[in-house]
């Protein structure tokens, strides 16, 4: 099999980040921040095509600005070309195209590996070309892939911040991806027969299925784009990078952990905890996050790169020898260590479907909105949702400041919204419903959600990020705790 290897700099975009550019000698300094420079509108995969027709992944699932990553690409066409996008505002267009390639010759690659031992899926390519992340400034990007026929897939890459200080940090919730990526027949939910025949763990070497963007489009983009909107400095990293950097969040002023971040390591749970003892804000603007415990294993291509969680401690070899890393929900045995204490609430229903329900009207973060006690908005709560746990642990100091009653699969169920301050002084924020950063589309989100609904979850969300990004929320914000005349949700 000939793979070409192209070192991908030479059709890279003229623009560089600002604080990149040549400055003319005893020229003054201007810096141009990246959500001013020109967006690209022709950025959306276009065209699918068949399902093995264009399909790749990458062999790093972050890098550092001007490190190298390899694109293994399969097609069943004469060849490809790829486009890197780093994702954000960029005055609506929402990307800004960074790098493209030249013409690569394709190539129809390997069928899937499957270990039949935990029925995980790899795909065992060769590379078919290298990219050089030069001048791209970090960013969550979308390299898109295109088929000589016109087919398109994505592959997700991170560039990373070299450092944090000073900056909210958007976590990718890589992890979560890997775990609904069925590509090769098995996720973790299911394989050909069902639940029953599941991976027990999930590789990064192998493409995602669909579009390729894994989840990313519909629980992190939308709120990227407000974030960098906002123009508060920020900082990215995945969950992969939070579980091997100590030193992530020491110094940052926030995270911001999106839609959908379910699976997570015990170092990934240390070290956030760790910065909100610190003073480090957190916001979850999802739900069922911190759910699943996971462990980390390498693979051919490198540390970290294979996600195993067995759902079931009798299933985790491990568990008999190290039960703090048996892999089943963080709050079963053999070892429960609930969410809660983290969050302030926990996963309660899937599925879930309901409206936002406002139960404090004067939250600092619902202030300028115009909502009242009960004030409602259609569709915002769903497919899965949060409430205060039944028995704890929950955090003293919460705040309930949306309680909204849902219907769960055939019963009916109550989710909540919280906040809670430490003292550090972080502030913590839950919204209590995996919806919310898709409201943000407004009625492109669909199930219901209108214009009042996006003009609500787009108000707070850009009041959070600023608040978060000049320091500790609680200081000027303390919470008011009243989750304790509350009833917990059945």
């Amino acid at each position: 099999m000939l793979t070409v290897l192209v070192l991908a700099t030479a059709c890279s975009s003229s623009h560089r980040p600002a604080a990149e550019r040549p400055v003319r000698a005893g020229a003054a300094k201007v810096e141009t921040p990246e959500s001013a420079e020109p967006g690209t509108a022709d950025w959306q995969v276009r065209r699918r095509g068949a399902e093995h027709e264009i399909e790749g992944y990458a062999d790093r699932v972050s890098v550092l600005p001007g490190q190298s990553f390899r694109l293994f690409v399969s097609t069943t066409t004469s060849g490809f070309t790829a486009e890197a996008f780093r994702m954000g505002w960029y005055g609506g267009a929402n990307a800004r195209r960074v790098w493209r390639s030249g013409q690569v010759a394709g190539v129809k690659q390997a069928a899937a590996r499957i270990d039949r031992r935990t029925r995980t899926v790899s795909a065992p390519w060769r590379p078919s070309l290298t990219v050089a992340a030069s001048d791209w400034p970090p960013g969550s990007y979308l390299i898109r892939l295109t088929a000589a026929s016109g087919a398109q897939r994505f592959v997700p890459v991170t560039v990373r911040s070299p450092d944090t200080a000073g900056r909210v940090v958007v976590l990718n919730a890589t992890t979560t991806w890997q775990a609904y990526n069925k590509w090769g027949g098995y996720d973790l939910y299911g394989g050909p027969s069902g639940f029953s025949d599941r991976s027990y763990a999930v590789s990064f070497d192998r493409p995602y299925d669909k579009n390729g963007a894994g989840k990313f489009l519909t629980y992190e983009q939308p709120a990227i784009a407000l974030a960098e909107k906002a123009g508060v400095p920020l900082a990215y990293a995945t969950d992969n990078d939070l579980h091997a950097d100590p030193a992530l969040l020491g110094k940052a002023r926030g995270l911001l952990t999106l839609g959908h971040d379910e699976y997570w390591s015990t170092a990934m749970r240390r070290r956030v905890t760790q910065a909100r003892d610190q003073g480090v804000n957190i916001a979850f603007l999802g739900a069922n996050a911190v759910n699943r415990h996971i462990r980390y294993e390498a693979t051919p291509l490198g540390a970290d790169r294979l996600v195993v969680c067995y759902k079931d401690s009798a299933a985790d070899p491990i568990s008999r020898t190290n039960p703090a890393e048996s892999t089943q929900d963080w709050r079963l045995p053999p070892k429960p260590r609930p969410e809660s204490d983290l969050i302030g609430i926990q996963y309660m229903c899937f599925p879930a479907e309901g409206a936002f329900t406002v139960h404090r009207p004067d939250f600092w973060l619902f202030r300028g909105t115009g909502v009242r006690a009960g004030t409602r908005f259609p569709g915002m709560v769903g497919p899965e949702a949060d409430a205060i746990a039944p028995g704890g642990p929950t955090p003293p100091t919460l705040e309930i400041v949306g309680r909204s009653p849902i219907s769960c699969g055939t019963g009916s169920a109550v989710a909540h919204a919280s906040y809670y301050t430490t003292r550090s002084g972080a502030g913590v924020f839950a919204t209590g419903t995996m919806r919310w950063v898709c409201a943000m589309r407004g009625p492109a989100c669909g199930h219901g959600v209108d214009e009042a609904g996006r003009a609500f979850t787009t108000r707070v969300t850009d009041t959070l990020v600023r608040a978060m990004a000049a320091g500790p929320l609680g200081r000027g914000h303390p919470s008011r705790p009243d989750a304790r005349r509350l009833t917990a949700a059945p």
